[in-house]
């Protein structure tokens, strides 16, 4: 159940957001997987190496492999992150670095990886990069960078959370802290997954950290609320539905899966 972050909420308020000093994620497991390139999904019992358009499925009680999809890289030109809903894997999906953006919101049968549908979700403001269900809706992040695969006149900057309907329509969207988009440069968000303690933990496309945000009191940007050092590089993270401390993330040159204990310092703050 996620837990309300009023309490948080109401410190930030008063004394603004916690300084972005480092403070390490201990890696408390890493598991090989040739697909490990674009990111990380979990189901508590299994793991999901994500790559353009392949995932591999290994189970965690002893790390076999049970599993793969493969598409049509015309298709899934770029998967970039995952995270389990129910039954299902969700993934969000970009045509980057082509343009005009158009993402696309690809959904698989957990227990067989069949591809069951495809949700276009048409021109946006960015390459869709994070999809995650919390409080009742689905959040997306579109991001931007200052080189390829951005429109004229954005760049990293132009980085946003989005808050969507059942339907994926756009209700309600916010901006990047410049604490964190100064760190994001030139490249942005690459996952995103909502804790169990009403933080949003974002990580990026280079530097070997991750970034707790909140969604503001007031105003249009969110709260950075700590930094942390962590042992990748990007890209794609995902909480671990059934042990809520427990995060993973991929190192892409050593092709690794990563789970790590997420910072109680922040995971206590809104308890």
């Amino acid at each position: 159940m996620v837990r309300p972050v009023a309490a948080l909420a109401a410190i930030l308020a008063a004394f603004g957001p916690v300084p972005g000093a480092a403070e390490d994620i201990p890696v408390t497991l890493t598991i090989h997987a040739d697909a490990a390139d674009q990111g990380v999904a979990s189901d508590g019992e299994n793991v999901y190496a994500i790559d353009n358009n392949v995932i591999t499925r290994i189970r965690l009680s002893d790390q076999a492999v049970t599993g793969e999809w493969r598409g049509d890289p015309e298709l899934f030109p770029h998967l970039n992150s995952c995270t389990v809903v129910g039954e299902e894997l969700v993934c969000a999906a970009s045509n980057y670095p082509a343009l005009p953006q158009l993402g696309t919101v690809e959904i698989f049968d957990l227990a067989t990886l069949t591809h069951k549908s495809s949700v276009s979700l048409g021109g946006q403001p960015g390459s869709l990069t994070v999809m995650d269900r919390h409080d009742g809706a689905w959040w997306a992040v579109f991001v931007n960078y200052d080189d390829r695969g951005t429109p004229v006149g954005r760049n990293h900057r132009d980085t946003f959370l989005a808050r969507m309907d059942d339907d994926f329509r756009i209700d309600r969207m916010w901006g990047m802290p410049d604490s964190v988009l100064e760190r994001l440069a030139p490249s942005s968000v690459s996952g995103g997954s909502w804790g169990d303690d009403g933080v949003l933990y974002l990580s990026g496309h280079d530097r070997p950290e991750l970034y707790a945000v909140t969604l503001p009191v007031a105003g249009g940007v969110l709260r950075h609320v700590g930094t942390y050092s962590i042992a990748s590089r990007g890209q794609a993270i995902d909480i671990d539905p059934l042990h809520p401390d427990k995060i993973w993330f991929i190192d892409r040159k050593q092709r690794t899966l990563h789970s790590g204990k997420l910072p109680q310092a922040v995971v206590g703050m809104s308890r």
